[in-house]
C-alpha cells in the first residue's frame, strides 16, 4: 500500500496521522510541533492550557487565551511549515473566545467535539482556518452537517470519528460503551462515509474522515485507510513520548498499568470517560474532597454538586502528582512499555502504509 498524504483542502499533511488533542496541558507546543514536523498534524488541547501561567489561579480565562495563543504561534514556528491544530471542547465555558483566540494566533485547523459545535462556522468566517466537528454516530454527523448546511450555508473541511476505545470524555453512555462492538464502530464509520460524501458532493469539495479512538498499531491504521478512512487521529500512543508535554510520572502511569488498571469512570460532569485506575478514583467514590476554587471550565459543572474538581484532578496529573489526579487514557494505553520519539511512533502507525 501506497501512503497517500491527508488532504484538507489547501492542507496537506504527508502523513496521514492526527495526534489527538489531549487536556489539561498533555499536548501543548512541544508535542503537537514535534508531530508537525513528522509529516502529520499536531494539535493543542484548549482545555486550561494555561494551568502554569503565573496568573491562572487570580485570572484563570486570561491566562488560558494568553496561552493558547503562546503555544499555537510556538509550534507553528518549531514545526517548519507543519500543519497545527487545536482541539476546543463545545462543553467549555468561552470557547467562542478560545476560537477567536486560536484564529488570530495562526492555527491552521479547529477540531471541536464534547457537543456539537453548532457555531464554529459562523466564528471562523472570513478566515483560512479548516474546521472539523467530533462525532460518534452517523446521526451526530448528519445533525451538525444539516445544521451547517442550512444555516451557514457550509460544511465541514474535515469530519473525526471517535470510537468507544478512546480515552477522556467519551460520546458515548456507559452502557453503549459495554456492549458496543468493534464491528458495530466500523459499521457506524462506512455510514459517516456516506454523509461525507452527500455533503462533499453538494459543496464540490472532499470531506475526507478520520477514524479515531483505540488505534494503536500500524494493521490498525492500515484497516481504516482500507474501510476509507483518508487518515487516522492517535492520542495514547503520543503520551508516552519524550516529546509529550506532561510530566514524566503520568507518562509512566501508562506504562506501569495493566488492562485491569483502566477502567470506564463518571466525571464529575455527569460525563463516562475511561481512565487508569488510582488511589483517588477509589478515593472520591467514597469522600467529597473539599472544592476550595472554580475554575469555570466546563458548562455543565456545578461547584455545588461536582463530586471533585475536574480541572484540579487534570492538573495534578500533567504536573506528576498522580495519587491526586484523574488519569485519563485510551483502551490501550497499557500496552505502552517504554517511552518513544514522535518520529519512532509516526513510523510505527505508518508501516503497513
Amino acid at each position: 500500500m501506497i501512503m497517500k498524504p491527508l488532504i484538507i483542502g489547501d492542507l496537506v499533511a504527508k502523513v496521514p496521522v492526527i495526534q489527538g488533542g489531549m487536556g489539561v496541558g498533555v499536548s501543548r507546543s512541544s508535542l503537537a510541533a514535534a508531530v508537525a514536523k513528522a509529516g502529520g498534524i499536531g494539535v493543542i488541547s484548549g482545555a486550561q492550557v494555561g494551568y502554569d501561567e503565573d496568573d491562572f489561579e487570580k485570572n484563570t480565562l486570561n491566562a488560558n487565551l494568553r496561552a493558547l495563543k503562546k503555544h499555537i504561534i510556538k509550534a507553528k514556528e518549531s514545526c517548519l511549515d507543519g500543519i497545527i491544530g487545536v482541539n476546543l471542547m463545545v462543553a467549555m465555558n468561552n470557547y467562542e473566545e478560545h476560537v477567536k483566540q486560536a484564529i488570530e494566533a495562526g492555527v491552521d485547523l479547529i477540531i471541536s467535539g464534547a457537543g456539537l459545535p453548532t457555531k464554529l462556522p459562523s466564528f471562523v468566517k472570513n478566515s483560512k482556518v479548516k474546521i472539523a466537528p467530533i462525532v460518534s454516530t452517523s446521526k451526530a454527523a448528519s445533525v451538525i452537517l444539516k445544521m451547517w448546511d442550512r444555516k451557514e450555508k457550509t460544511t465541514a473541511d474535515l469530519i473525526v470519528v471517535e470510537g468507544p476505545k478512546a480515552g477522556g470524555h467519551l460520546g458515548y453512555t456507559k452502557s453503549e460503551l459495554e456492549s458496543i462492538s468493534v464491528d458495530d464502530y466500523d459499521k457506524e464509520f462506512e455510514e459517516i462515509l456516506k454523509v461525507a460524501k452527500t455533503y462533499g458532493e453538494k459543496y464540490n469539495k472532499e470531506i475526507p474522515v478520520v477514524a479515531a479512538g483505540g488505534i494503536y498499531t500500524g494493521d490498525d491504521v492500515a484497516k481504516y485507510i482500507n474501510l476509507g478512512a483518508s487518515g487516522v487521529q492517535v492520542g495514547t500512543r503520543f503520551v508516552t513520548t519524550y516529546e509529550c508535554d506532561a510530566h514524566e510520572n503520568f507518562k509512566n502511569t501508562y506504562i506501569n498499568s495493566s488492562k485491569d488498571d483502566i477502567n470506564i469512570v463518571t466525571s464529575p460532569v455527569g460525563m463516562p470517560g475511561r481512565a487508569i485506575t488510582n488511589k483517588f478514583i477509589e478515593t472520591v467514590s467514597v469522600n467529597r474532597p473539599k472544592i476550595t476554587k472554580c475554575y469555570d471550565c466546563l458548562i455543565p459543572c456545578n461547584p455545588k454538586n461536582t463530586p471533585y474538581c475536574i480541572s484540579q484532578a487534570l492538573i495534578n496529573a500533567v504536573k506528576g502528582d498522580i495519587d491526586n489526579s484523574l488519569l485519563f487514557c485510551g483502551e490501550n494505553a497499557y500496552r505502552a512499555d517504554r517511552l518513544y520519539s514522535v518520529d519512532e511512533v509516526i513510523k510505527e502507525l505508518t508501516c503497513k502504509l
